[in-house]
């Protein structure tokens, strides 16, 4: 029900019923200086019918990327989504589908999370997945915690090329439990080999990669995979594009650890940010070690293939102190988004759509370089994100824009790159799509 009023008389019943006079008694236990002292300033209450209204006002402010020429990008991106997988979504046994703990009411569940696991096993070239996590970035966190967990260090090496949003997540899971984060330092759009030589030694716990990195650049991960093998028990971790591997080297063919990434290019839409899901696959020697849960295929008592929760290392579970995670939602329906989409696309689809935003990117890099006052930032190689250097605040560039119904990108100075913007194009945009944003950028630039 998307409206639930209360009236007064109903508030004070519900007070009643679990025997305090007012609601100020549910708060007797918090010290005071952690309550609001003044008002909310909120303003009066509204009738559904009202607050329909205004929440249709408020949300008609948003402009989508289905309604403008938009390559926003940065970690979400606006992939082609097969129109049949909302059908499949909003079937009730799925949409309303509660965590399948009881395996005897939840096989069609348990068997699309059985086969988006497969999927992602086979799209990284790892042994086993989980179940999903909560987005890319709590996925690499949740790696990192695996790898303390397995080597018994608490040294994590990251490299600087990494989403910075990753590295504030990255930051608030790892606090607690005592781990040091050391940060290589970028060079040319890259990670600093020889930066990372120095920072690895016999105390780190693993080396975190993304590849393509928040630049768009594509890594040397082999080399990468080279420095961290070469220390005791290290762990190499590789946060990656979904659609970039229907291209390029799959994690196994260097050798990654475990493998992470936000999934949420394979079949869901940007929704303004979110729900996301993260993907989490890793060599068979560490599942038990992995967060979440896992699904298995067994037999039944009548010999019938069947489906269950195999490896459920969360505190639910097991004794607090011996669980891997309290991830309380495997983002389920969006990874069933995900195993229809991968179904739908197949491996020619998948490199088609890979091959597509690949090929435009670059067509659109090319034209964006030669333009007077821009360049591009970097000369290493790039899938389909790449950063340019502009002539004038990025900032001004984007707001410029926006009245000819532009996203150009984003604004890299909120973390710390001057007159940088990113661009992210997808097999989606069409050559006019490409040709008007260099026009503008032009116009831009010409005042």
């Amino acid at each position: 029900m998307p409206y639930i009023s209360n009236t007064d008389k109903e508030r004070k019943e519900m007070l009643a019923t679990i025997g305090v006079s007012k609601f100020d008694d549910l708060l007797v236990n918090i010290p005071n200086k952690f309550l609001l002292q003044k008002d909310c300033c909120l303003e009066h209450a509204y009738s559904e019918l009202e607050i329909s209204r205004q929440i249709s006002r408020l949300a008609s402010k948003n402009i989508s990327s289905a309604q403008a020429n938009s390559f926003l990008g940065g970690g979400i991106y606006d992939h082609f989504i097969p129109a049949a997988i909302d059908h499949v979504l909003l079937k009730p046994e799925f949409h309303s589908a509660y965590t399948p703990y009881q395996a005897e009411v939840s096989q069609g569940t348990l068997q699309y999370i059985y086969e988006y696991q497969t999927m992602i096993c086979d799209l990284t070239g790892m042994e086993i997945s989980n179940a999903g996590m909560y987005d890319g970035a709590s996925a690499a966190a949740e790696a990192i915690l695996m790898a303390t967990r397995k080597t018994k260090k608490l040294k994590a090496v990251l490299a600087g090329t990494i989403n910075p949003l990753y590295l504030e997540v990255i930051k608030t899971y790892t606090v607690g439990v005592g781990i040091e984060l050391v940060i290589v330092p970028t060079k040319n759009g890259l990670i600093d080999l020889d930066e990372l030589k120095n920072a690895v030694d016999d105390e780190t716990s693993c080396v975190l990669l993304q590849t393509p990195n928040f630049f768009g650049n594509i890594e040397n991960a082999f080399a990468v995979e080279e420095i961290t093998h070469s220390t005791k028990k290290a762990l190499f971790i590789v946060a990656v594009d979904p659609i970039s591997l229907a291209v390029i080297n799959a994690p196994s063919e260097y050798k990654a650890d475990i493998v992470v990434g936000e999934g949420q290019a394979l079949g869901n839409a940007q929704n303004f940010g979110g729900p996301l899901f993260g993907f989490l696959a890793a060599n068979l020697k560490l599942s038990r070690t992995m967060p979440g849960r896992i699904v298995g295929a067994t037999l039944d008592a009548d010999g019938k293939r069947s489906y269950a929760l195999t490896l459920q290392a969360r505190e639910q579970h097991i004794r607090r102190a011996k669980a891997t995670s309290n991830i309380c939602s495997n983002q389920a329906l969006c990874n069933l988004a995900a195993t229809v989409y991968m179904t739908l696309m197949g491996r020619a689809g998948l490199k088609e759509a890979a091959t597509q935003s690949t090929t435009k990117a670059h067509y659109l890099a090319e034209k964006i370089s030669k333009l007077e006052g821009f360049e591009l930032a970097f000369t290493a190689p790039f899938f389909k994100e790449f950063t340019i250097n502009t002539p004038k605040p990025a900032k001004d560039i984007i707001n410029e824009m926006r009245s000819k119904n532009i996203f150009p990108g984003i604004d890299l100075k909120q973390f710390g790159h001057e007159n940088m913007l990113l661009i992210a194009v997808t097999e989606k945009k069409r050559k006019c799509d490409l040709d008007e944003l260099v026009k503008s950028l032009q116009e831009v630039y010409n005042g």
